[in-house]
C-alpha cells in the first residue's frame, strides 16, 4: 500500500502551520510517506467586513475543505477544534486530536496594560461573542469592537492604533512565535474559554481505513476525553458561534473537571454550572453539565440571543 497523504488546509499562516506541524508528524510517524497540501479559501477567509455571528459562524472555516474529502481532492483536513461544529458532515470523522496547547485567551494591550488597567471606554476588538460576554461581565465600562482577519491582521490593526487592546487564543499567537505579544492571559475561574479551543483536530472520511490508519499514532486520548466533554456540551445546547458559551474540561488522575458558563452578549447575567466524572463518563458528564446550564436559565439567555 503507497504511503501517500493530501491534507487539505485554509491559507492563513496558523492554518498552514498546523498543517505543516501534523505533516511533520505523520513524516516522523511514516518514513518515506509522501504528503502535499491542499490550499482551500473558506467563505469565512472570504468575508471578512461581517462579524462570524452574523455570516453563519466558525463553520464557514471547514465547510469547503469538508466538501474537499467527501470530493476526493483531499484525504485529511487539519482543524483548529474550536471551529468544529459538534455536529459534522455525514461521512466524516474526527478520529485523532494532538495534544493540547495553551487553552487561554490573550489580552493582548497597544500599552502593555492589563485587563484591569485599561482607562474607561478603552477600545478592544474580537469577534467573539463568547469573549464579549465575559469581557463586558468584567469590565462593562469599555467599548467591544469587531474584529475579524488572521493573527497578522489584528494584530496589525491593535498597532495601527484601531484598538485599545485585542483578545486572542494564547495558543495560536504562541504557534506562530509571537507569545511575546501576550500582555495577559485569561484564565479561570474568572475567564473561561471557548470549547476545545488549543486542540489541533485531524478530520477524514469514515470510510478511508488506510487514512484512519495513518493518523492513528498522532492520536492523544487524554486530550480527546476532554475535548469530548467540552463538545457534548455544546452539542446539547446547539451552541453556535451565536452562542457566547465557554466550556473548559482538565483531565486529572482519571477525573474530569469540566466547567461551563453561558452569558448575555451585554456581560449583564451569567449562568454557570460544573461538575466532575471518571473519563469514561466525559461525554455524559458534558450532557449532564449543559443540562444544569439549560435547567438554570441558559434557555432563555440562548432564546434572547
Amino acid at each position: 500500500m503507497k504511503k501517500k497523504l493530501r491534507i487539505a488546509t485554509r491559507k492563513s499562516a496558523l492554518a498552514l502551520w498546523q498543517a505543516n506541524h501534523v505533516r511533520a508528524l505523520l513524516e516522523d510517524a511514516h518514513p518515506g510517506i509522501e504528503i502535499d497540501l491542499v490550499k482551500i479559501v473558506t467563505e469565512g477567509d472570504r468575508i471578512l467586513d461581517r462579524p462570524l455571528a452574523e455570516i453563519g459562524g466558525k463553520g464557514l472555516f471547514l465547510k469547503e475543505l469538508e466538501r474537499a474529502m467527501l470530493d476526493g481532492q483531499a484525504d485529511l483536513a487539519v482543524h483548529s477544534m474550536k471551529d468544529v461544529p459538534a455536529s459534522m458532515a455525514d461521512g466524516l470523522v474526527l478520529d485523532a486530536v494532538l495534544p493540547r496547547a495553551n487553552p487561554y485567551d490573550a489580552l493582548v494591550s497597544r500599552n502593555g496594560q492589563l485587563l484591569a488597567d485599561l482607562p474607561v471606554g478603552s477600545r478592544i476588538g474580537t469577534s467573539s461573542l463568547r469573549r464579549k460576554s465575559q469581557l463586558l461581565a468584567l469590565r462593562p465600562d469599555l467599548e467591544v469592537a469587531d474584529l475579524r482577519g488572521n493573527v497578522d491582521t489584528r494584530l496589525r490593526k491593535l498597532d495601527e492604533g484601531q484598538y485599545d487592546a485585542i483578545i486572542l487564543a494564547c495558543a495560536g499567537l504562541q504557534r506562530l512565535g509571537l507569545g511575546e505579544r501576550i500582555t495577559e492571559t485569561l484564565q479561570p475561574p474568572d475567564w473561561l474559554p471557548a470549547s476545545t479551543q488549543g486542540i489541533i483536530g485531524l478530520q477524514c472520511r469514515q470510510d478511508d481505513a488506510h487514512t484512519r490508519a495513518l493518523i492513528e499514532p498522532l492520536a492523544d486520548p487524554d486530550t480527546m476525553v476532554v475535548a469530548n466533554a467540552e463538545r457534548a456540551v455544546a452539542r446539547v445546547l446547539e451552541a453556535t458561534c451565536q452562542v457566547p458559551l465557554a466550556a473548559h474540561a482538565v483531565l486529572e488522575n482519571g477525573i474530569v473537571h469540566l466547567r461551563s458558563v453561558v452569558g448575555t452578549t451585554d456581560g449583564r447575567q451569567s449562568i454557570q454550572a460544573a461538575g466532575k466524572a471518571p473519563a469514561t463518563d466525559a461525554v455524559a458528564l458534558g450532557e449532564r453539565v449543559a443540562a444544569d446550564l439549560l435547567k438554570n436559565g441558559a434557555v432563555k439567555i440562548i432564546a434572547g440571543l
